[in-house]
């Protein structure tokens, strides 16, 4: 038996995102994964907790709530960055402060599916490495970033004892302090450019990140992850985001499971919703060449 370490932080508000992504974990384990799921408590209630916890059922494993001490992160509250940036999301830069038994993890954001065994990624060879990711959407396409190794932080593997070793978490502070006025996507800066030179680039399969139906990372048809990324979530009614079937799938397998009134409502009516909107924002899309390229991988190219 494989046992796995997958982190999710999330506050109450976001406890029915982040099980989604346990539920899409469980649902794709092999039979011999043994899944050892933390979830960093950025007060969650109880009743949440319950739901959560019900979670177990889909398949045997371990779910285990993490209390967090804020106080540790007052330095981070200092950065000025994007609104849905959230403090919880500065937890995992406390991670092996917080799992001080743990030697490896996959940290994963509430806004992503999983849709295969992670037994391959956990498995990652880091090397001298201290993390490992996929490259950011901005790595991708911008030529400013052409030689960067800046990862997404959407999905991380954390070798957590090297961090412990490094003393690693006051490198964050340091950054952080010298850099508050500089830092455009919170911890996600802090991680990459704290650790720069010690960073594994994964396969993009491992973190597509999508926004828009020709605006992924990858045009995979088979993402081992989907990452969410930017203000339209699958759970936006109308959102033009491409593979957001695949939320709602793992949604049902959760007790936030749909009625068949609210299926109708995020099914029917959300697609039709998203339709309109997709051909309102995008009139000329069919100008675009990528948007071709984007058509041929995901519906004829084999």
């Amino acid at each position: 038996m494989t046992e796995i370490n997958v982190c999710i932080s999330c506050d109450d508000n976001y406890s029915k995102y982040a099980s989604v992504v346990i539920a899409s974990i469980l649902y794709n384990a092999l039979e011999d994964d043994f899944l050892h799921c933390y979830i960093l408590d950025g007060k969650i209630s109880s009743e949440n907790k319950t739901k959560m916890l019900s979670l177990e059922k889909i398949k045997p494993c371990k779910i285990e709530f993490v209390e967090v001490d804020e106080s540790k992160l007052e330095v981070y509250k200092q950065v000025n960055t994007h609104e849905y940036i959230t403090l919880p999301t500065y937890y995992r830069l406390i991670l092996s402060e917080l799992l001080p038994d743990v030697e490896k993890i996959i940290y994963l954001d509430c806004d992503t599916v999983v849709n295969t065994s992670l037994k391959d990624l956990f498995e990652t060879d880091l090397e001298n490495n201290i993390i490992a990711g996929v490259l950011d959407a901005r790595v991708k396409h911008k030529k400013r970033w052409k030689n960067s190794k800046y990862i997404n932080a959407g999905m991380v593997v954390f070798d957590l004892e090297k961090i412990r070793n490094e003393k690693i978490e006051q490198k964050f502070v340091e950054y952080t302090k010298n850099n508050s006025d500089k830092i455009e996507a919170g911890d996600q800066d802090i991680i990459n450019y704290t650790l720069e030179r010690r960073i594994k680039i994964l396969t993009d399969e491992w973190n597509v990140q999508v926004s828009g139906f020709a605006s992924r990372t990858s045009f995979t048809r088979h993402p081992k992850i989907i990452h969410y990324i930017g203000y339209y979530k699958p759970w936006v009614f109308g959102s033009c985001t491409f593979f957001k079937d695949l939320y709602f799938k793992y949604l049902q397998m959760t007790p936030w499971a749909l009625t068949e009134e609210e299926q109708k409502y995020w099914y029917d009516e959300n697609k039709k919703a998203s339709r309109i909107n997709f051909w309102k924002k995008r009139p000329l899309c069919f100008l675009n060449p990528k948007y071709w390229y984007a058509f041929y991988c995901s519906y004829i190219k084999h």
